[in-house]
């Protein structure tokens, strides 16, 4: 299936197979944009410390992190991993959807055995 087309279809019309695919992809974006911002919290706390100048590390910390722009960075980085979580979840909806499916298939086909009997 053209995946142009897929991700165009509404989703009650795409195939489990599909939406799993979509969501999966939206999980690893997001998912990556959060770990980006977790993995450079330390270096980008450093470059804003430097920027401070000739003074101890201690008191540079402090003006940094009381800062307007690393208390933006910190709700952006938690923000980030609070989306990422939320695609995670949409992307295990999808799978216990087709469990669910998978389940009820076996269901009927298992009555239909019985009612030939």
């Amino acid at each position: 299936m053209n995946r142009a087309l897929a991700s165009e279809m509404p989703a009650k019309a795409r195939p489990l197979s599909e939406e799993y695919r979509i969501a999966a992809k939206a999980w690893v974006d997001l998912d990556g944009a959060a770990r980006l911002l977790e993995e450079t919290k330390t270096a980008v706390l450093s470059q804003r410390m430097k920027q401070q100048g000739d003074m101890p590390v201690s008191k540079a910390e402090l003006i940094v992190k009381a800062s307007p722009e690393w208390a933006d960075f910190i709700q952006k980085m938690c923000k980030a991993r609070t989306d990422a979580n939320l695609a995670k979840v949409r992307l295990e909806w999808v799978r216990m959807k087709f469990q669910e499916w998978q389940a009820m298939d076996a269901s009927a086909r298992a009555e239909m055995r019985l009612g030939r009997h």
